[in-house]
């Protein structure tokens, strides 16, 4: 492959991950016609389309996936290989992109910057969608996912601490309806509780379980929202142990069952496992996750 040839698989690839000639022109210090040029000139010696144009953007083809998810590890890769060569902090250097579940970034995000303070050399993506991201697509270097363990080939996958959340209601709730006296004594509150895909929660099958449904007079399908409404004291229901301890105002009603703790899956793509940052953040992520109970 000459040296064109990768300027354009590069070019196809920044498009590919960030939806737009203008994205992919800005991180690649081009002119927007260069990179037009760029995907015209591959899609034409491939033979094939690569993108699928719309009014929003580019959208790579099952062949431009394909071709894509060699662009993104030989990307990454060649970037590990830069950073040991020039000395920079042992490769830890470049882009880490890492997706999580929806929610996940009260908790996160200071891992995030922790890790990035110790690697000048490094800027982070964080990314969080309804949609699950494709690590073998090079949409990002590190998921961390909830649920069931997740099965798609070619990734590693391995159990992260999970979360236990915390069961409070606001002083200003408290103040207006009382405590719950026993577990029977639920029903008579106001609930907030969950919409979407965030009921199938351990914690709020539990909820459900427990409580009838007439009595969650809030729902959303955001954790922060449910966080918000618990704080503005619209009713009882569950926030992170980051939470408790970062509102006062929050009152903890009874301890956590292990019945609510979701679990959580750190997952990397075998071609990317072993490069030198995604092997230190999880690392990093790792000894953090300790922290989380």
């Amino acid at each position: 492959m000459s040296l064109s040839n990768w300027d354009e698989i590069r070019t196809a690839y920044q498009v590919a991950r960030l939806g737009t000639v203008s994205g992919a022109a800005e991180v690649l210090g081009v002119h927007h016609a260069t990179v037009i040029r760029h995907i015209d000139a591959l899609e034409g010696r491939l033979g094939v389309k690569l993108f699928q144009r719309h009014a929003r953007g580019y959208t790579a083809t099952e062949a431009g996936a394909d071709l894509l998810k060699v662009a993104a590890a030989t990307d990454d890769q060649f970037s590990q290989l830069m950073g040991r060569i020039k000395g920079q902090d042992g490769g830890v250097s470049g882009e880490l992109v890492v997706t999580s579940v929806v929610g996940f970034s009260s908790i996160l995000v200071p891992v995030l910057a922790r890790f990035q303070a110790a690697h000048d050399g490094l800027a982070v993506r964080y990314l969080t969608d309804s949609r699950m991201f494709r690590l073998e697509y090079g949409e990002a270097h590190v998921a961390i996912r909830a649920g069931n363990i997740p099965e798609e080939p070619d990734n590693v996958v391995q159990p992260l601490q999970g979360i236990l959340p915390r069961l409070v209601a606001s002083t200003a709730y408290t103040r207006r309806f009382g405590l719950p006296k026993d577990l029977a004594d639920l029903k008579r509150h106001r609930w907030v509780s969950a919409a979407g895909d965030q009921v199938r929660a351990p914690h709020h099958r539990w909820l459900a379980d427990h409580v009838p449904e007439d009595a969650v007079v809030f729902r959303a399908s955001e954790p922060a929202a449910m966080t918000a409404a618990v704080l503005n004291g619209v009713g009882i229901g569950f926030v992170t142990a980051h939470n408790l301890d970062a509102w006062p105002d929050l009152v903890e009603l009874m301890p956590s069952d292990p019945a609510w703790r979701s679990k959580l899956w750190l997952v990397t793509h075998v071609d990317l496992h072993r490069t030198a940052k995604v092997q230190a953040f999880v690392r990093f992520l790792k000894e953090e996750s300790k922290a989380w109970q």
